[in-house]
């Protein structure tokens, strides 16, 4: 089994021990108790129903606790044979059904999905406990630990042995029955609060606010296609006539660099900014107050000063101050660099003869302006080139020519939404090497932003290599009319960016379910964003960017002029990131943080810091889903922790004077496959030889 608890996308989904009877669970209509008889055996997502899941996650559960009963009964002295490999392939039905379930709860639920997550969650949780905390089982997994070197285990047994092990300890194992008892309530009680919380942010950001435009004046300096999605958006929302626009990102940010009504710009950005902060039913405040305040006692409980010490100690970071000390190597370069950024903003806004001093909701339009004056560059004049479909040809051209892998489209394998698009990923050699599902654009039932995910991850029974199905799910621009849906390069870099965490999990290939692919946080945003690097290389633009009405790739003169603003606007995105990654940080690493007012908190808290009230952190506090019900709680920092190691692996490359250099290539492959089989430190010093240098990254972001 990969983790001790099964882990949903905003939903810790594990299962009690109130089972029902056998011949309840099992149900022959049930498509989860069946071998699936689709294409490579992905879900069959069109028998599916969501009657189907409680009784197979309920029998999964009862499966798994008869197989940790097996382990507990075999009577020979514990060894890996007989206690790790089958725990470690423990829970095969239990993944495999939590995995569809909190798939599609994060990208095509609806409210009676919701509704049952919502009834699962609370006992599920004690399944999960149930297994870190059975002192049985652990004296077992705790001997084969105490005698792993006498074992004659290899390097990958080994890491088994000590990664499970740990597992157990970080899941309370040597707590007193007392502290465990507390672990328990805790641990159910964060699970409901998580929950609750990625609801009120999807409510917020699909249903409870619309920028509705009447007056066509008021779309003045929107570009045709954004206005027809708009129109389009509002005879949706049953108001014909008018123009919608939501807190979507393809809705949000061309009205904010291009509507030239300053109040309606801020009447929008304020929506988003103020998601979870409306005091309505969707308020996220008090429950943030209260995951702060449990996280903070489970760290204590573990043993550590506080909750960020506890988590941070899996990473290459190692500790809270270590991260404190990188983000500030950055802080002040970047900050810096912002305010020079806003000056020339604001010396735009004199020009023009305003009166008014730049706000936050004036950043995209000036730097828009800004960025036109600088380099004569307009995101207008490349979006043709940067068509849904020629973007998605630049994806598979990169990974082709890396490593050889081609895709093929494959209309028998079933999916789960008509717009999601399934392809088969083969071997040079032709061989299978896994099925890739691609879901674009957004849709009520599908949580905001980006990610990439698994259905079925990689990993070996009985000696037979099973392969990956994964997922890459999206909110990009939709095609309107008769044109294509035509990406921002924000959006470009978002797709190469989730292909890269795509390749990890199809390329990955290791013995043990475990520690495939298995990298500390800080580490598993190097695979992703170093493709992001190949999206803008000259090279590759001649190749992929081609303009959707006659096929012509992107002209010379527009691809220097990507060049040149390559490093634009760079204070400003590395601000907004820093910002919430120190938010972060400051919600889970003081010894005992008190949280009476959250708006107040991360107000005062960022001015410490002396961020300008120009630029927001990436994410407030309210509709912070990464920390509150996501996987990066006292981890935000990772993507510009990785972004050292990416700008660093990417220079070897350039240095190479070979974007494809096939040496390098087959050594990062190596990189993505053994991924887990040693620490990320380790395994990074594999394929570069040293360890990474942040000048690259400083270099690269201008903020040398």
């Amino acid at each position: 089994m990969r983790k001790l608890t099964i882990a949903f996308v905003g939903l810790v989904l594990t299962l009690g021990a109130a089972a029902q009877k056998n011949e309840n669970l099992v149900n022959k209509d049930n498509p989860f108790f069946k071998e699936y008889k689709t294409p490579f055996q992905v879900p069959p997502f069109d028998e599916i129903k969501l009657e189907h899941f409680l009784p197979a996650i309920e029998a999964g559960i009862t499966q798994q606790n008869t197989e940790i009963e097996d382990i507990i009964k075999v009577s020979e002295a514990p060894d890996f044979k007989n206690t790790i490999l089958p725990f470690d392939n423990s829970g095969e039905l239990l993944s495999k059904v939590s995995r569809v379930f909190s798939n599609l709860n994060g990208a095509n639920t609806n409210p009676e999905m919701q509704k049952l997550a919502r009834e699962i969650s609370p006992k599920m949780t004690k399944h999960g406990d149930d297994l870190s905390l059975n002192p049985e089982l652990f004296r077992k997994i705790k001997s084969v630990y105490e005698r792993r070197t006498t074992l004659g285990l290899d390097a990958d047994q080994l890491r088994v042995v000590e990664k499970i092990y740990n597992d157990f300890v970080r899941g309370g194992a040597n707590l007193s029955a007392a502290d465990q008892a507390k672990l328990r309530t805790l641990n159910e009680a964060l699970s409901k609060l998580s929950l609750q919380f990625g609801e009120n942010v999807l409510a917020e950001t699909n249903k409870n606010f619309r920028l509705v435009v009447d007056n066509k004046k008021d779309l003045d300096g929107l570009p045709a296609d954004v206005i027809e999605a708009a129109a389009i958006q509002a005879d949706k929302d049953k108001m014909p006539g008018k123009w919608s626009f939501t807190l979507q990102k393809p809705s949000l940010l061309p009205f904010l660099q291009y509507a030239k009504n300053r109040d309606l710009r801020e009447k929008l950005y304020r929506g988003y900014f103020m998601r979870g902060d409306n005091d309505n039913s969707s308020d996220n405040k008090e429950n943030i107050k209260k995951i702060v305040k449990l996280r903070d006692e489970k760290g204590k409980l573990m043993g550590y000063p506080n909750f960020a010490a506890f988590v941070i100690s899996e990473n290459m970071a190692q500790t809270p101050e270590n991260v404190d000390a990188f983000l500030q190597k950055l802080w002040t370069p970047a900050l810096g660099r912002a305010k020079s950024e806003l000056k020339e903003m604001q010396s735009i806004v004199v020009k023009e003869g305003g009166k008014f001093k730049l706000q936050s909701w004036d950043w995209w339009f000036y730097a828009e302006k800004l960025r036109k004056s600088k380099y004569n560059l307009d995101e207008s004049e490349i979006k043709p080139y940067f068509s849904l479909q020629n973007v998605q040809k630049g994806i598979f051209y990169v990974a082709n020519k890396l490593y050889g892998i081609t895709f093929e489209n494959r209309n028998d394998i079933p999916i789960y939404n008509p717009e999601v698009l399934p392809f088969e990923v083969k071997e040079a050699n032709g061989s299978h090497l896994g099925v890739l599902y691609l879901d674009f654009h957004p849709r009520d039932g599908k949580r905001a932003g980006a990610w990439c995910t698994t259905y079925r991850s990689q990993k070996y029974r009985d000696g037979k290599k099973i392969t990956p199905v994964v997922s890459m799910v999206m909110n990009f621009t939709r095609p309107v009319g008769n044109v294509p849906a035509l990406l921002s390069f924000d959006e470009v870099s978002t797709m190469f960016h989730e292909f890269g965490h795509a390749l990890h999990r199809l390329l990955q290939d290791q013995p043990y379910d475990r520690t495939a692919g298995d990298v500390p946080r800080d580490f598993v945003e190097l695979p992703s964003q170093i493709m992001e690097n190949w999206a803008s290389e000259p090279e590759v633009l001649k190749v992929y960017a081609r303009h959707y009405k006659t096929g012509e790739a992107i002209p010379d003169v527009l691809i220097s002029k990507i060049e040149k603003s390559r490093q634009f606007n760079q204070g400003f995105e590395t601000v907004e990131l820093l910002a919430a990654s120190i938010l972060d940080m400051k919600y889970h690493a003081p010894a005992s943080p008190v949280i009476a007012d959250v708006r107040a908190f991360e107000n005062e808290s960022l001015a410490k810091e002396g961020l300008i009230p120009e630029i927001l952190p990436r994410y407030r506090s309210p509709y912070f889903s990464h920390i509150f019900s996501g996987g990066y709680s006292a981890g935000y920092y990772v993507y510009i922790w990785a972004a050292v190691l990416d700008a660093d692996a990417f220079n070897a490359f350039k240095e190479s004077g070979d974007l494809f250099n096939p040496a390098l290539a087959a050594k990062f492959r190596e990189l993505l496959t053994k991924s887990g089989s040693d620490e990320g430190m380790i395994i990074y010093k594999k394929f570069r030889g040293k360890e990474p240098d942040i000048k690259s990254l400083l270099q690269r972001r201008g903020l040398e």
